[in-house]
């Protein structure tokens, strides 16, 4: 449980769950006890702020099997820990992708204390996100300087950049700007493409929503 956190790369994410609405009081060996009863635990991670040393009140937990990890977000959910009510689920890739419309911003220039949670603070007031917020890390785990946001609809991210692009975190004016795609070609996201795609998937969903409720 202790030593260096585990990289996104080095965790299986399907094997993973994120726990949120963790109190202060909650320790990495208590979130492992926990989730131990769910199936054989391989990492408990808790992010702490450098200062401090305290858990930003969310974390994650990496099982043996993608089994104990759908397992652990069935009865772990809403289980009470010093009278919070944790939330634990396993975000799904192929659920992602759906929701994934491309409204993803670079957030540059960040004071080496801004963390992810206070990406999330920050910008969650612009509209849903779809995942947490991630600063990128290096091998000792400390900020590049730089993360990504991702909304889940052009709206929101919009709203972001115009809002925030400048404005200070911390002590630093921070970069607000539509992310680079990651098929290597230079585009941004954000393009008109992308935009109609997202307007046709709102279209769709809402049709689909409509038929359901109608009993079709």
């Amino acid at each position: 449980m202790s030593g260096r956190p585990p990289t996104e790369a080095e965790r299986n994410q399907e094997a993973t769950v994120y726990i949120g609405n963790i109190d202060e009081q909650v320790t990495d060996p208590v979130i492992w006890e926990l989730m131990i009863q769910a199936g054989p635990v391989v990492n408990v991670y808790l992010p702490k702020d450098r200062i401090t040393q305290q858990h930003q009140g969310f974390g994650f937990c990496e099982f043996q099997s993608e089994q104990d990890a759908d397992y652990a977000s069935k009865i772990m959910n809403q289980i009470r820990l010093f009278g919070k009510p944790i939330r634990v689920n396993k975000a799904s890739a192929n659920k992602q992708r759906s929701l994934d419309v491309g409204a993803e911003i670079f957030v540059g220039n960040l004071d080496p204390l801004v963390d992810e949670r206070m990406l999330y603070e920050t910008f969650s007031r612009f509209g849903p996100l779809i995942a947490q917020p991630k600063i990128a890390r290096d091998d000792q785990f400390q900020s590049k300087g730089y993360g990504f946001v991702s909304f889940d609809s052009f709206e929101a991210s919009d709203a972001a950049v115009e809002g925030m692009d400048g404005q200070f975190l911390m002590t630093k004016p921070c970069t607000v700007t539509y992310a680079f795609k990651k098929d290597g070609k230079g585009e941004r996201h954000g393009d008109a493409a992308e935009r109609l795609l997202a307007t046709q998937a709102k279209k769709n969903n809402y049709s689909l929503q409509v038929a359901m409720a109608n009993g079709f």
